[in-house]
């Protein structure tokens, strides 16, 4: 099953033609103004270049900034709010602390893909927060190339195999046990060390691959490409008023079987609408016309 994302990429509702508002430069929103990058894991390395390409922002990250307390992949801190809730209390927290008016902040999620089941994937959510003008804009990145994987190892064989599989050295592990969490490991030296500082004799210890992107290329290019997504969604504007963030508000299901014309779940149309004037478009049929029986509950329960 290929990628998937949930971005509204400009061009899905056609014609848009010329906005005929008010607002016609998305850049100007932007332009000249500090984006403050809510992270402490190295995203700006990807984040910044785009933004300041695309929309003539300065970008910066606070000093100090500490985005565990809002929850950490290996558990130490549970993220208690949803992953868009969790990117907004990041988001804001940064911009208090900084007292500029526009941010943006990503979160990931990993575990099973929700429709394959059992593949691996992980979501990357990417979003930007404009006080100044009101305006909040997300997109998000479903994708099965990942690494997220642990594994129960009882033998430094088993954990080198697991390392060798979950890209290491490149990408980082954790050790995991009753009696030390060892976190960021990237050198061989230090895995088999940290192997026998967290063994215990007879007891495995738990192998895990470290999400956190400075440690993990294949989640930084997922987030990546999460953020021109939403450099998309913020170009799609609204062709009644100019806005930026023209986008989907709602999915219509209900596209036919190509075998039994029943409805799928599939999409028979998008409703899209303007946060700031309400103007709302439909664009039908955007998954194709029919639905491949292989996917209907008739067809092939």
């Amino acid at each position: 099953m290929p990628d998937t994302n949930t971005a509204t990429v400009a061009g899905m509702v056609a014609p848009l033609g010329k906005p005929s508002g008010i607002f016609s430069n998305v850049r100007s929103f932007f332009e000249g103004r500090n984006l403050v990058i809510a992270t402490k894991h190295q995203k700006e390395s990807v984040v910044a270049p785009l933004f300041a390409n695309e929309f003539g922002v300065h970008t910066m990250v606070p000093p100090h900034f500490d985005t565990d307390q809002f929850g950490t992949f290996s558990g130490e801190i549970e993220r208690n709010a949803s992953a868009i809730e969790t990117i907004r209390l990041k988001i804001n927290k940064a911009l208090e602390i900084t007292g500029e008016s526009l941010g943006i902040a990503s979160e990931g999620s990993f575990g099973p893909h929700p429709q394959v089941g059992f593949i691996p994937a992980g979501e990357e959510i990417v979003m930007l927060i404009d006080r100044l003008n009101n305006i909040e804009i997300s997109a998000s990145k479903i994708s099965m190339s990942t690494n997220y994987a642990q594994q129960q190892c009882t033998l430094w064989d088993e954990v080198r195999k697991f390392a060798t599989h979950a890209g290491f050295p490149t990408h980082g592990l954790i050790l995991r046990s009753e009696r030390a969490v060892l976190k960021g490991i990237t050198d061989w030296a230090d895995l088999e060390k940290g192997y026998h500082q967290t063994k215990q004799e007879f007891a495995p210890i738990l192998v895990e691959t470290d999400m956190r992107a400075m440690y993990n290329p294949t989640r930084m290019k997922a987030i990546q490409k999460a953020t021109e997504l939403l450099i998309e969604k913020i170009k799609s504007v609204c062709p009644a008023c100019g806005f930026p963030g023209f986008s989907i508000a709602n999915r219509v299901s209900g596209l036919p079987c190509n075998g039994c014309g029943r409805p799928s779940a599939f999409s028979l149309k998008h409703v899209y609408q303007c946060r700031y004037c309400n103007h709302q478009e439909e664009k039908i049929f955007p998954e194709g016309s029919a639905s491949d029986p292989m996917y209907c509950d008739h067809c092939n329960p």
